[in-house]
């Protein structure tokens, strides 16, 4: 029977929230840290004593000494990705041996044919856009994410880590799938060297036999783990807002971001989820097309880009900003049942007169509502209705609790909790792991 404590840590806006640093933060207080979704379009960036580590496979537990971290069946694996981020992080002192890394055998895994199919579909959307047609372009990070997954549903196309081990039974799928993804490549558009199963499939042998020791059947990896009362974490990419059943459809990613991705990405029940940490950003951000109705456009907007340095750790492309969305917050965490929320980069508001807030959206009709609305047509059409609160004037980077913080920010924060309904245990700072106020530990708790 299960008695351990399992926590998951879950963006609650677009992405970008900062849920590396939490991870990281609550990894010494669990033994197992899972990813349970999504593949290398995701991107963790954890400060450690003003070292920095940009993550997009490997879970951020991995900078924890004597964690175990466990790449689940529900994330797409890029191979050439992924060796290539254990080699960066044992050359800076950190060591990965078989047993502390697991990655299982049913994740997908994302390969060439993925990407460029990624790339050219987005290429004929844009087109089709500049014609005048329905801009359906999602703005992907082009690194085959959506195709892997689209492959997995397809079923018979699909490539698992697992088969990356028989190379008979991978050439005899690639002869297959790369006759058809050709076909498909040339339909885009796409002029593209003709795709050689026999190459691809001693390249990826390759690639899988430098990931034997890592590979194995998680799903009962993660039950034993239980079994001996571990506590785990549980690490989701990407965030709430794009998640492919709940966020703003069709500009989501392609698969379950929200806690509600834990099940059928790692083989657990939901019933072991003691505690749900939702990460929110003090203000708003997203990453490519979508509707963002809080989206600043002017000087606040960039001054807020530039404080918070809101470029991809992916992508490097600068991130949209604005004001921070109230509705949308306590949308995600009523889905994702969150006990508990961490608002991190506070100290990038400081230095403003006032804050913004949006707490209700006005519609063309003169309707105002204060449910989300994730579908991207109809929150396109969602005028904000803001609520403006004092700024305060004070750097706050070297508070170490809530009683260093200005009253302003208090105030701030402690709007956030009522309106979402759900207690602050967590305030960041600043990026270094130091730089982090729990709440609960404070005197002017906002618990």
């Amino acid at each position: 029977m299960h008695t351990g404590s399992s926590t998951a840590v879950v963006g609650l806006q677009w992405g970008d929230e900062g849920k590396g640093k939490i991870v990281d933060l609550l990894a010494a207080e669990h033994d197992v840290i899972v990813r349970y979704n999504g593949g290398a379009n995701a991107g963790h960036t954890v400060v450690i004593d003003g070292e920095r580590y940009a993550l997009h496979l490997l879970p951020s537990g991995i900078l924890s000494s004597e964690r175990t971290c466990v790449i689940g069946n529900g994330v797409v694996v890029d191979p050439r990705q992924l060796l290539s981020e254990i080699e960066s992080i044992e050359a800076r002192g950190i060591t990965i041996q078989p047993g502390r890394l697991l990655v299982s055998d049913r994740a997908h895994v994302v390969m060439p044919y993925h990407k460029e199919h990624d790339a050219a579909l987005e290429t004929v959307l844009a087109g089709a856009a500049d014609r005048g047609d329905e801009n359906l372009s999602i703005g992907t990070t082009k690194r085959g994410i959506g195709p892997t997954y689209a492959d997995k549903i397809h079923r018979s196309l699909a490539i698992r880590m697992g088969d990356l081990l028989d190379e008979a039974v991978l050439r005899r799928r690639l002869d297959i799938v790369c006759a058809i993804r050709q076909r498909e490549l040339e339909a885009l558009g796409v002029e593209v060297t003709p795709l050689d199963p026999a190459a691809l499939a001693a390249e990826y042998h390759t690639l899988g036999a430098r990931l034997r020791d890592f590979i194995t059947d998680t799903v009962y990896a993660l039950h034993d783990a239980l079994g001996e009362n571990k506590r785990l974490l549980f690490e989701g990419a990407n965030a709430c807002l794009l998640d492919i059943d709940h966020g703003t459809f069709p500009y989501v990613t392609s698969s379950n971001c929200s806690t509600l991705g834990i099940p059928p990405g790692t083989g657990l029940p939901g019933s072991v989820i003691d505690r749900t940490v939702g990460i929110v950003k003090a203000y708003g951000t997203r990453v490519g097309e979508g509707p963002f109705p809080t989206e600043d456009l002017g000087e606040d907007g960039a001054r807020i880009r530039e404080r918070g340095h809101e470029y991809g750790t992916t992508t490097g492309r600068p991130r949209r900003c604005g004001w921070l969305d109230l509705v949308a917050v306590r949308y995600s965490a009523m889905v994702c049942g969150c006990t508990s929320l961490a608002v991190m980069l506070l100290d990038v508001l400081s230095g403003f007169d006032e804050l913004k807030f949006c707490t209700a959206y006005r519609m063309p009709d003169g309707t105002v509502t204060d449910r989300f609305l994730p579908d991207a047509r109809r929150l396109a059409q969602a005028e904000p209705i803001w609520e403006t609160v004092p700024g305060w004037a004070d750097e706050i980077d070297s508070a170490v609790s809530a009683d260093d913080l200005p009253h302003q920010a208090l105030a701030y924060l402690d709007r956030i909790a009522a309106f979402v309904g759900c207690p602050i245990e967590i305030a960041s700072v600043g990026p270094d792991r130091k730089q982090t106020i729990r709440m609960a530990q404070s005197a002017g708790s906002r618990v």
